[in-house]
């Protein structure tokens, strides 16, 4: 056990931590405002996803809240209002904070990322919920974009990162007319990969988390990042990306993946993945 598994779990009032073999179960922790995130939030999930990304005794983070909610969105009080009468330069700053956490390191995190929506998930909540790999939710959890009744447009990102993932007419249906949703409904539009009843959440989300702790980390991290880089690129771009992105996993891969992987399946046979029964 090396000395960086004695140390204490990163974290602090409004957010924490807790290891258990592999997995960083990262919380948000303001249960009793439903985990709405505020200023003083976005500063420590930065500093925190920062130590995780570096610490061994994380494999995988498992983004959820603390309670019985994901999270209510932005803290309307401890957000808003705390930055609106705050000169200009302060106030993009706690806007520049959220955003560094919420889209800009969740996107392209080193590590693999899971959000397990354990109950409500509001507004400004569906960026960091879309910007994880995955995502797993609980049939009970309740979905909305609710701005709309309050005389608003979804903020932030938002609408951006709904469209990434959710077709045109069921985003702006949601988004226009504040209706919820469940977990059922949000595997149907793609929001989540799977929603499975309360009790079955975590266990889930743990096997989820314990499949992807079994790959080549080097080779998941590649894999994953280059997905979402190729999105935004053409098809001769992402050619020419791809093979590139190939050849720098194989080389700085310290478990040398490739060669190992090509020697089971090619010269041992003994890695044949639904070819049983295809003749070699």
């Amino acid at each position: 056990m090396t000395a960086q598994n004695h140390r204490p779990a990163p974290g602090g009032e409004n957010v924490k931590v807790e290891f258990d073999d592999g997995i960083a179960w990262l919380k948000l922790n303001r249960p009793g405002k439903r985990n709405a995130m505020s200023v003083a939030m976005a500063t420590e999930m930065n500093q925190v996803l920062d130590e995780l990304e570096l610490d061994d005794r994380c494999g995988v983070v498992v983004l959820t809240g603390e309670g019985d909610a994901f999270s209510a969105g932005m803290d309307l009080k401890d957000f808003f209002r705390a930055t609106d009468n705050k000169p200009d330069i302060e106030r993009h700053r706690a806007y520049r904070e959220t955003r560094n956490w919420q889209w800009r390191k969740l996107m392209f995190y080193g590590k693999p990322t899971i959000a397990m929506v354990n109950g409500w998930c509001f507004g400004g909540a569906f960026t960091p919920l879309v910007c994880c790999d995955l995502a797993i939710a609980a049939d009970e959890a309740v979905f909305g974009l609710s701005e709309i009744n309050w005389g608003i447009i979804p903020g932030g990102v938002v609408p951006k990162a709904l469209s990434t993932l959710v077709n045109d007419r069921k985003s702006l249906y949601y988004i226009m007319t504040g209706e919820q949703f469940g977990g059922k409904a949000a595997v149907e539009m793609g929001l989540v990969n799977e929603s499975v009843p309360s009790d079955q959440l975590m266990g889930r989300t743990r096997e989820l988390a314990k499949t992807l702790l079994a790959k080549n980390p080097t080779v998941l991290r590649a894999a994953k990042n280059s997905y979402k880089f190729v999105r935004e690129m053409t098809w001769e771009e992402s050619a020419e990306y791809l093979t590139a992105k190939l050849d720098q996993t194989t080389m700085v891969d310290p478990e040398r993946g490739r060669a190992k992987g090509m020697g089971q399946f090619l010269d041992e046979k003994s890695y044949k993945p639904g070819l049983d029964n295809y003749p070699r």
